[in-house]
């Protein structure tokens, strides 16, 4: 078993519906190849861990680099792991708009996924970098989350 985690700068300003497409493909794409993990956007910027058999999880991010809807992906831990830590997890997400969603809304989501980040069992490196970047990427303000 493998695991990687990467942040990347999306194209454009990606709609609800956007993302709602994206995950759907995503959740069906990875049920195919076991690979679970977490992808969250926010104020422009994606980070995503995924995990599963090594060559899975290495051709899913070479094709992840090609996506024409986000730049600069950066590749910034991995590991082989001996279990999962995002096992039926199913890639959960929250959205979040400046039409629909209060400020109070968008801090209470903040502050659920900091609370999460702290009671995750941190398993190996890269997960632990991941939380690390989740906390740093939701201290600026936005006007966007998607998880």
């Amino acid at each position: 078993m493998y695991t990687l985690t990467y942040e990347s700068t999306a194209v454009g300003k990606p709609s609800v519906e956007d993302m709602e497409h994206l995950m759907e493909k995503a959740r069906a794409n990875n049920a195919v190849y076991g690979i679970t993990g977490c992808l969250v956007y926010y104020n422009g910027g994606f980070i995503q861990i995924i995990e599963g058999e090594k060559d899975d999880i290495l051709t899913l991010f070479e094709r992840i680099k090609l996506d024409p809807r986000h730049t600069d992906v950066h590749l910034f831990s991995d590991n082989n792991i001996t279990e999962r830590t995002f096992n039926g997890w199913g890639m959960p997400y929250f959205v979040s708009n400046e039409n629909t969603t209060s400020r109070f809304e968008i801090e209470q989501f903040k502050n659920n996924i900091s609370l999460l980040s702290d009671l995750s069992e941190k398993t190996n490196t890269t997960v632990l970098l991941f939380w690390r970047r989740i906390k740093l990427l939701l201290n600026n303000p936005a006007e966007e989350v998607y998880i």
